[in-house]
């Protein structure tokens, strides 16, 4: 099978659109680009399918060149047969084809090849024809040697064993057959050296799971445990089974000379070179797959959050809670330019509440604050008080919003934050930070490293490349999918718009500050290092608004401009025309007018999902897809965990989902867990298929432990 063909099968896709998404992927095409784009070519392929492909691709293609580095080993040795080339060319993972390798593959002396130096395999092949018919001490005689360093006939048998030993190991095969008993009947067991310690490992002091059965998020833990030095993991495999497989497929005759060497050399292969290779290849497996499942939810819980719905035209207050070093305030205006910034200090120790409501009351008055966006940090639920004693006094309209503030304080000590904010110390870099992500999350969001955004789960512990290559995929796709101002972006924005990188979204930052803003998206490519190729890449994704060419606000590429404009002559329209239905919030229904899209595609030399495409970006011209998801709450009071109790129905904001629950902030401070099983009277596999970050959801109160600040909720109300 050709690589298409795996892909297409794997991914349950046409190989024409395997074959087409492999060919502009190996043409330097964007992940974003091409499932926007290039929809008739692929069939439609979403963006998450074809960074499954793409994955994949590059898997495959890894494993096409170790083979070819093993078989040129191989025949370099002299010992590739017809037989063996096929079985390598065969193999469709790097398990199967390094077991192949194995017997091949150059290794550090062994203990078989020393035995192999000191003349030993002659008894090795004669002991392996299991037709002795007396003691093997005699003919082990024969292979003593002062000058080979065998002492004696003992010796002999010795190495002999150890070279039988080295067989059985790299016996493909026999390999196989092993790591399926152990994966398919082992079980996976951690323990602790000192059982009254106290850990958040307690749980695993003593534990137990089949291999075949266990979950994602146990295994992190146990692998976190284990490099803390709480808790001895082993894999536990049905060893008595697998010797008697072993010795069923060694042992073809029962001979009393030979049988009981050959049953030692068995258990001796398996204790010493195979269950140890085995239990590392497994370990290895179950925490790489927990790790792309972890990824997984990460990606997704991440996706939610940059696609939580902003709250435009509004000014707000940035509210960065602290005790001992103030409150550290930020007033941005509805553009995200901040206006003013100051340091109360209502908490401890100064607690001086009422100073810090007149500045407070002078800052609402003084820029019109509509919203609060207070960080959830420490000394938050103090700051939410004065919070909500400032609103009963005022004489306006005012309402809050506690934030997450995860990554922040990453964010504010940043080089970036430096750059964008030189006048400014950290903490009132944090607030502006906080008020921005009230204003638009994806914008704010993109400058911090995504795994300091707290959406995920043991994500300091994986393989922080794989990570990072998925979290950034995440991050691209979701900046692709909803566009950016090209005359408002600030750099870390622009360097996540396809095709853009870091050093070319700042010379659009630095071309824009000298020359004004771009009056239309061909003005980018007398952006230095801007050249067509990259422009192909991101001019559909980056908008203009009020531009010479209305189409530069929407999502149609300029290469279907020409296909645009003859569609709207023969419809008996201008683009002028469409731009002042924008404007008025009347848009011409386009799309009621084109009867036959059939024809009128063939018309304009595109295909029918251009059309649809260009249809839809004429009547909605850069449709935020975020006005789909539920607004954030809005507070004027104050809740804590003393005033919960049992049976309680509230509302709350989904804020982190794991394996076994969601997180869901209810405004007292402290999330709640909603654990997997209380989510629907139905079951559900993963909390993913019920709930999503962002989503606002009503939760009943199941059990409050204010000691460990524990919070049990349900979803079944």
């Amino acid at each position: 099978m050709t690589i298409q063909q795996i892909l297409a099968t794997e991914l349950g896709i046409r190989l024409s659109q395997a074959e087409a998404a492999v060919k502009l992927i190996d043409e330097g095409n964007t992940i974003p680009f091409i499932a926007r784009y290039r929809k008739e070519a692929t069939g439609s392929l979403n963006d998450e399918v074809l960074r499954d492909l793409f994955e994949r691709l590059t898997y495959l293609r890894a494993l096409e060149e170790r083979k070819a580095v093993i078989l040129a080993s191989i025949e370099s040795q002299g010992k590739l047969d017809d037989t063996l080339r096929e079985a390598i060319e065969a193999a469709q993972t790097m398990v199967v084809l390094e077991d192949l390798y194995r017997p091949y593959k150059p290794k550090r002396v062994t203990r078989a090849q020393i035995a192999k130096k000191r003349g030993l395999e002659g008894l090795a092949a004669t002991i392996l024809l299991q037709t002795a018919k007396e003691p093997l001490e005699k003919e082990a005689q024969r292979y003593v040697s002062a000058e080979k360093e065998v002492p004696d006939a003992a010796a002999a048998l010795s190495g002999a064993q150890d070279i039988i030993a080295e067989m059985i190991s790299d016996n493909a095969e026999y390999r196989a057959h092993v790591r399926k008993l152990t994966r398919d009947e082992g079980t996976v067991k951690s323990s602790t050296k000192d059982a009254e310690a106290e850990s958040v490992y307690e749980m695993y002091y003593d534990f137990s799971e089949a291999v075949k059965k266990i979950a994602g998020h146990r295994v992190l833990a146990l692998n976190r445990g284990e490099a803390e030095k709480f808790l001895q993991v082993k894999i536990l495999a049905p060893e008595e089974e697998i010797l008697h497989y072993l010795e069923k497929q060694l042992i073809v005759r029962d001979n009393p000379h030979t049988s009981p060497l050959l049953e030692n050399a068995c258990r001796d292969a398996y204790s010493r070179l195979i269950a140890p290779s085995i239990e590392r290849e497994i370990r290895s497996e179950l925490t790489e797959q927990a790790e792309d499942g972890a990824i997984r939810v990460f990606g997704k819980n991440l996706e939610q959050l940059l696609m939580c719905r902003p709250i435009s035209g509004k000014v707000v207050l940035g509210w960065d809670p602290a005790f001992r070093t103030g409150c550290k305030l930020a007033v941005v205006d509805a553009t995200g330019k901040v206006l003013d910034t100051a340091v109360i200090f209502p908490t401890a120790p100064q607690n001086k509440v009422a100073e810090a409501k007149v500045k407070l009351k002078e800052l609402i008055e003084k820029h019109g604050v509509d919203l609060i966006s207070l960080g959830n940090g420490t000394a938050s639920r103090e700051s939410e008080q004065v919070i909500v004693g400032l609103i009963r006094e005022l004489q306006r309209p005012l309402s809050y919003v506690i934030v997450d503030e995860a990554g922040a304080s990453v964010y504010s000590a940043s080089k970036l934050a430096t750059e964008e904010f030189p006048q400014f110390d950290v903490g009132q870099r944090s607030a502006a930070s906080i008020a921005r992500r009230l204003q638009d999350p994806l914008a704010e969001l993109v400058k911090i490293d995504p795994k300091s955004i707290g959406v995920g789960q043991y994500q300091h512990d994986m393989n922080q490349k794989k990570l990072q290559a998925a979290l950034g995929g995440v991050v691209e796709s979701s900046v692709n999918r909803v566009g950016v101002d090209l005359n408002t972006a600030s750099a870390a924005l622009l360097s996540r718009v396809s095709g853009i990188s870091g050093p070319i979204a700042k010379n659009i930052v630095e071309y824009r500050e000298t020359n004004g803003v771009f009056r239309d998206r061909k003005e980018l490519l007398k952006v230095p290092k801007l050249g067509p190729k990259t422009f192909e890449q991101c001019a559909g994704f980056l908008r203009i608004r009020d531009g010479k060419q209305p189409l530069d606000a929407t999502g149609v590429h300029p290469e279907s401009y020409k296909a645009a404009a003859e569609l709207l002559k023969k419809l008996g329209l201008d683009a002028e025309e469409i731009k002042k239905g924008w404007k008025e919030q009347t848009p011409v229904k386009v799309s009621e007018r084109v009867k036959d899209r059939k024809a009128m595609a063939r018309e304009l030399g595109i295909g029918e999902i251009t059309l649809a495409d260009i249809l839809k970006e004429l009547e909605k011209p850069g449709r935020d897809p975020r006005e789909d998801m539920p607004a954030p709450i809005l507070k004027e009071d104050v809740l804590s965990m003393e005033d919960l109790t049992p049976g309680m129905v509230l509302k709350g904001t989904v804020r982190n989902i794991v394996d076994f629950g969601a997180f869901v902030d209810i405004g007292v401070h402290q999330d709640g867990l909603v654990h997997v099983s209380r989510m629907s009277d139905k079951f559900v596999k993963h909390p993913l298929e019920v709930v999503h970050v962002g989503d606002i959801v009503e939760v009943k109160v199941v059990e409050v432990d204010l000691k460990k600040k524990r919070i049990s909720l349900s979803m079944k109300l």
